[in-house]
């Protein structure tokens, strides 16, 4: 039977969200049926709510920061089972066959992952719909364990935020005594400082505004660099391994190069879209280093975050919040007035 279920949707770039009632489609073999905890906020729900890259399809659901118990489990599901606390993150399904997706990379799937939502399910051509609301399906391979020693609302920005950050930590190989820097201290900033320090790295925030200092070596940095201060940025050419970037809109990334290491790299993770500086190659020349891009992570490296996170009892920054409270809590991310990231009680779905 085709159940109906209560979220709240965008239904046009122009409007606030608002509760909408919609059907999901019926449970498959290797689906599990999730009842919604907690769902984060990340800043794509708005971009994607308000159209800002284009693409967006109405009515959208937001939400791929998924924290909730499985209510009921398909035939053929042999990983879960009924009452286990899991996650979904930010994809429900890839082709599983390219070269990516065999090496465990879904995110990268040669022909496009099936997000959360505001997109298309590949078997029925469907809309997925996302964490705004009382359930979801999913299949099991892209469902994952959550630690049960963790706070559940603080796990949730965990299957985005955290991923992003982790991904670049493990393929670039961090580890005890690497030099790594952060750039910006927002929701991805937050958890990079957190899991780069839970590494052994040596960490460095880089940011514009002196009043983060505090914070930024409350959450792991053990340096903080004024970005705008030469004499600042003098000190630390040549410095890092690893740079991780999650500033969310275009700027300019050439003060970062020279302060690479040789054969060092710095990573984009923050921001979709053309850089508009014109980036100078001599820093990349004459001292090997690289600029790279990274999208969140495989299901497997996204488990192995998560019981890192168990192990060290990590979690995001977060404040709760009530569900009808979503387009107050827009405004704010745009205004950057949260640390570091909203999660939408879902018990208050049912009494709103």
């Amino acid at each position: 039977m085709i159940k109906q279920i209560l979220g709240y949707a965008a239904k046009s770039p122009t409007t606030p969200l608002v509760p909408y009632q919609f059907s999901i489609r019926e449970l498959r073999d290797n689906d599990v049926s999730i009842d919604i905890a907690y769902c984060g906020v990340c800043h794509t729900d708005l971009h994607l709510a308000r159209n800002d890259w284009g693409g967006s399809i109405y009515p959208l659901v937001p939400g791929h920061e998924i924290i909730g118990y499985i209510s009921s489990v398909g035939s053929k599901v042999s990983r879960f089972k009924v009452g286990d606390l899991v996650g979904v993150g930010c994809m429900v399904d890839s082709c599983q066959q390219c070269v990516p997706c065999q090496q465990g990379f879904e995110q990268y799937c040669e022909e496009g992952f099936t997000l959360t939502y505001n997109s298309y399910d590949r078997r029925d051509n469907k809309l997925t719909h996302g964490g705004y609301s009382q359930s979801i399906l999913c299949p099991e391979h892209f469902v994952l364990h959550i630690p049960n020693n963790l706070a559940l609302e603080a796990v949730a920005p965990l299957l985005c935020a955290g991923i992003t950050a982790w991904s670049p930590l493990r393929q670039w190989g961090v580890t005890k005594g690497s030099k790594v820097a952060v750039v910006g201290l927002g929701g991805l900033g937050h958890m990079a400082l957190k899991l780069a320090y839970a590494l052994g790295a040596e960490v460095t925030l880089f940011t514009r505004s002196k009043d983060k200092e505090a914070d930024g070596r409350r959450l792991g940095a053990h340096h903080v660099v004024l970005s705008t201060d030469n004499v600042q940025m003098d000190a630390v050419k040549n410095e890092f391994d690893l740079i991780i970037d999650t500033v969310p809109y275009s700027h300019d990334i050439n003060p970062y190069l020279s302060t690479l290491a040789i054969d060092g790299t710095l990573v984009i993770v923050g921001f979709v879209g053309e850089i508009n500086q014109t980036i100078n190659t001599v820093s990349m020349i004459f001292g090997r280093r690289s600029i790279a891009g990274s999208c969140i992570g495989g299901i497997k490296e996204t488990q192995e975050m998560l019981d890192f996170c168990g192990k060290h009892n990590i979690t995001a920054d977060v404040e709760v919040i009530d569900i009808k409270n979503i387009n107050k809590a827009y405004e704010r991310m745009l205004n950057s007035d949260v640390k570091y990231r909203f999660v939408i009680d879902m018990k208050t779905l049912k009494a709103g």
